[in-house]
């Protein structure tokens, strides 16, 4: 038995398990170091905090099988993770918790089973589900939301989510974020602090849009798989199955997409349309590689262990790799903005052309940097402009797409616009220009 340095109650022995395979943990977290704050305690008590944190994981891919071992073999554990997809052949090569026994198999339940047999005394609770399947009552639960996601649209969403839970009143509302991406060699890391440090939708405009194909060549000479799947995804979808929202995180829908190209292809002695690169199309998915994935996951892990314990200042706020260049990092801080959608207090202002009809704003929200919004709805005070559901509602405002602009909106004027895919509504200034 030992003494817990911090309340002076008995600590009982962790779970039955020998200590000595974490004396490398112990030797961090009984002690500072140069680092810490002065004022830290260290001991047991660090280490029961570990073992109590209940921590969340957000994608069971490349990135996220390296989180969950790094988590588990940090101490951790109570540790969930979140996947809705299944096991790929084409996911072997680096996701290194899965046999090609496993495919077929959903991700999440797998990779938990497999950490939870090499480490011993970890508990991982997997869930097959989206993110967006789960409610604020769900990610109340956790200390820490681990992000190992591999599409804009989805961080956009659980940053958003994170971050219109937290009540000034309760510190205990304020989840941090730790998200992590590769692409390629590259690879980021960030810690987030919900309306304390820029959130994500903060730096959205780095993320540039993906440049569109002309419909021209989708329609009459496609060239590429790629224009196949684009094809598919934008002209044969909305020809077969208007009215129908496009989910591309469902398999049936990736499915259908998938076989239409591949039709197409076929026509145009198009060679190279595959499952996966329609996923990766569709959901504008870059290839990972297994060494930077490893690489960044070690550093959010790395975070994680500061947060929880204190051992050392946690990063303030972004770390950017590059691998393809030699061994380089930069870690730097990411201004918030005031004027940001999520987690800014004021409305941000968009230039806008007068002449520009409302159809025609609606399809540049998916091409401007400073939104990418996919299926805009979009309200003025009082008043709907345009509103994609419900189907009476869309009918009842149709007629406004072909109005100009400056004949809905004022100069000056406040826009909210709505996503389906986001759980809050952004705010908007119009400014003619």
């Amino acid at each position: 038995m030992e003494t817990d340095s911090m309340n002076s109650t008995t600590i009982p022995e962790r779970m039955n398990i020998d200590r000595t395979r974490w004396s490398y943990l112990d030797c961090v977290l009984k002690k500072g170091g140069p680092f810490t704050d002065p004022e830290a305690v260290f001991g047991d008590g660090v280490i029961s905090r570990i073992e109590s944190a209940k921590i969340l994981v957000i994608g069971a891919g490349g990135l996220g099988c390296e989180i969950l071992k790094n988590l588990a073999l940090s101490g951790f554990k109570d540790i969930h993770v979140i996947d809705m997809d299944t096991i790929d052949v084409s996911n072997l090569n680096r996701q290194f918790l899965f046999r090609e026994s496993d495919v077929g198999k959903s991700k999440a339940e797998c990779a938990a089973a497999f950490v939870e047999r090499r480490v011993k005394g970890v508990k991982i609770t997997p869930y097959n589900c989206k993110i967006q399947d789960k409610d604020e009552s769900f990610y109340s639960q956790f200390s820490l939301v681990v992000s190992g996601l591999d599409s804009i649209e989805a961080r956009r969403w659980i940053n958003a989510m994170l971050v219109d839970m937290v009540d000034a009143e309760d510190p205990e509302s304020l989840k941090p974020i730790i998200d992590g991406g590769t692409e390629g060699f590259k690879g980021q890391a960030r810690v987030i602090l919900p309306t304390i440090s820029a959130c994500y939708e903060c730096q959205l405009d780095m993320h540039v849009p993906r440049q569109a194909v002309p419909l021209c060549t989708l329609a009459t000479i496609p060239r590429q798989p790629q224009h196949c799947i684009e094809w598919a995804h934008i002209i044969a979808w909305e020809e077969h199955r208007k009215g129908t929202v496009l989910d591309t995180d469902d398999p049936e829908h990736v499915t259908w997409l998938y076989q239409k190209a591949l039709t197409r292809a076929e026509e145009f002695n198009i060679i190279g349309v595959t499952y996966s690169l329609t996923q990766g199309v569709v959901k504008n998915i870059i290839p990972a590689i297994a060494s930077t994935n490893a690489i960044i996951a070690a550093s959010c892990s790395n975070e994680a262990l500061k947060i929880m314990t204190g051992c050392n200042p946690f990063m303030d706020n972004y770390m950017q790799y590059s691998g393809d260049s030699g061994i380089y990092t930069y870690t730097f801080n990411f201004a918030k903005k005031d004027d940001c959608p999520v987690c800014g207090n004021l409305a941000r202002d968009m230039q806008v052309n007068p002449k520009l009809t409302l159809e025609d704003f609606i399809a540049s929200l998916s091409e401007r940097a400073e939104s990418q919004l996919k299926k805009p709805s979009i309200r003025k005070a009082g008043k709907s402009l345009y509103m994609q559901f419900p189907a009476s509602l869309e009918e009842q405002t149709r007629p406004n797409l072909m109005k100009k602009m400056s004949e809905l909106v004022e100069d000056g004027e406040e826009i909210a616009v709505a996503d389906a895919a986001l759980s809050i509504p952004f705010r908007y200034i119009i400014r003619y220009s």
